[in-house]
């Protein structure tokens, strides 16, 4: 597959679809589990953030804490702090795209760190030709939008 000699340069960088899509084991667990194999995967804060209430309000404190517990012990760069570059990069992802303010940051973390961004998530579709990315399977309800 082509992508996957694209794929070998660059580190992989994971969306919150596809941190939580590996999490619950949905479609496409496998290629998250693969990019967690690499030598450096690439976590941004907002997707612990999204990760994180997502979860409170879906199965509450608990399994959030535990979630995060999980996340933390994963063989992945966690990235904390954003540095001018990346905001301005992810200021004009927002003002020029349709995205959330969240995938404009996560996308933006990509774009300057040259990672593929590995996600599930059809909105991160208006940034296109703009960075690296690598689609998981989407939900049909979702597909469907």
């Amino acid at each position: 597959m082509s992508s996957s000699v694209e794929v070998e340069s660059h580190p992989y960088l994971l969306d919150t679809s596809a941190l939580l899509s590996f999490i619950e084991d949905e479609a496409g667990a496998d290629q998250v589990e693969y990019a967690l194999k690499q030598a450096t995967t690439l976590l941004p804060w907002p997707v612990l953030l999204e990760t994180y209430y997502i979860t409170i309000r879906e199965e509450g404190q608990a399994e959030a804490d535990r979630r995060l517990a999980l996340i933390k012990k994963l063989k992945i760069k966690i990235l904390w702090d954003i540095d001018e570059s990346t905001l301005l990069t992810a200021a004009r992802l927002k003002a020029e795209h349709r995205v959330s303010l969240a995938d404009a940051i996560i996308a933006a973390f990509a774009i300057r760190r040259g990672a593929v961004l590995m996600h599930k998530d059809p909105e991160l579709g208006a940034l296109n030709g703009l960075l690296r990315m690598e689609a998981l399977p989407y939900k049909s309800s979702v597909d469907k939008q």
